[in-house]
């Protein structure tokens, strides 16, 4: 059984809904990040950077944070979503690595000028929106005749469609980004991903463009 500690941000969701892909048992606690429950002690032991999400595999013992990490190591638990052979190994992570090292910190920035504080910095909106842009189109470009961003369904999907599921906060529209909205759309009607969405708690339902 693997203890989940999560809210409804896409970091969070990554994890949850690569649980669910899994079909592995887990327990999720809600650390309602609204109320500031991540700065709790407890939290504080399993997270030292106060962040979710967290997670102990009581199988092995091992406890994670950072939901990258968590994913590698749910990855190469199972062996899947996670490719072995060299090429597509290192392309995966080179793609996790591009979600967490671009695509998370620069649309979450968006989110915070453009929705939650617009008006407040007008060079900070457009800095993070010609940013979340350029990730689009980069992410656009990559999906170009391939179905998924590495060939097979993969971590490098399930970290990345969480915070496209948000576009709408980023003012973007995935109608100027096609191959993006294609794969937005399939992945978001996948079971699994309907199902982790919605971890630890009903939340609205998924954005679908046009509907």
């Amino acid at each position: 059984m693997i203890d989940l500690w999560t809210w409804t941000t896409p970091n969070g969701r990554k994890v949850s809904i690569m649980l669910e892909e899994l079909g592995l048992p887990y327990r999720a606690h809600a650390i309602d990040i609204t109320n500031k429950e991540q700065f709790d002690p407890e939290f504080l032991k399993l997270s030292p950077n106060n962040k979710i999400p967290a997670m102990v595999d009581n199988e092995t013992g091992m406890t994670l944070m950072e939901s990258g990490a968590i994913m590698i190591y749910l990855a190469e638990k199972t062996g899947r979503f996670l490719p072995k052979d060299s090429e597509g190994h290192y392309r995966t992570l080179e793609w996790l690595m591009w979600q967490m090292g671009g695509i998370g910190p620069f649309l979450g920035q968006a989110h915070h000028f453009l929705k939650f504080n617009p008006g407040k910095a007008p060079y900070a909106e457009e800095r993070f929106f010609a940013e979340a842009q350029r990730l689009y189109g980069v992410l656009d470009k990559r999906l170009e005749g391939r179905e998924y961003i590495v060939d097979d369904y993969s971590i490098a999907d399930m970290a990345t469609w969480p915070w496209i599921s948000r576009y709408e906060w980023q003012q973007i529209d995935l109608d100027d980004y096609p191959n993006v909205k294609r794969w937005y759309v399939e992945i978001a009607n996948r079971p699994a991903v309907q199902r982790g969405y919605h971890v630890p708690k009903k939340v609205n339902e998924i954005p679908v463009p046009g509907s």
